[in-house]
């Protein structure tokens, strides 16, 4: 096995991320943003027919992990994917996918 040193921190700041993501709510959420382009806190609970309190609370997880951006317009915030931050994430496991097929591979041929 090559050396190689894991960076703890960038594993943990992914695994928060993907952990956020990956929550079937938050996915009903982030699509509904990705559908609507940017949206209100009302129309997202009214529309999954979720509760306000829970709809905040999932928002704040996508918030602390940089999915979603907000936007301020007297008392109502519309919230807004971030795909940048959102391309980076499937890059990312695009990434360990092709060298987790590479890795297979190699172990074949040996």
């Amino acid at each position: 096995m090559e050396n190689f040193e894991f960076n703890t921190e960038k594993i943990e700041k992914a695994a928060e991320l993907l952990r956020a993501v990956a929550h079937h709510l938050r996915l009903k959420i982030i699509k509904l943003i990705h559908e609507k382009k940017e949206v209100n806190v009302n129309v997202i609970y009214n529309t999954l027919k979720i509760e306000q309190s829970i709809t905040s609370q999932h928002l704040k997880i996508l918030r602390g992990v940089d999915v979603v951006r907000t936007r301020r317009d007297g008392k109502k915030i519309y919230y807004s994917l971030n795909y940048d931050r959102l391309d980076a994430m499937h890059r990312g496991i695009d990434l360990f996918e092709e060298w987790t097929q590479a890795r297979k591979a190699t172990k074949k041929k040996k």
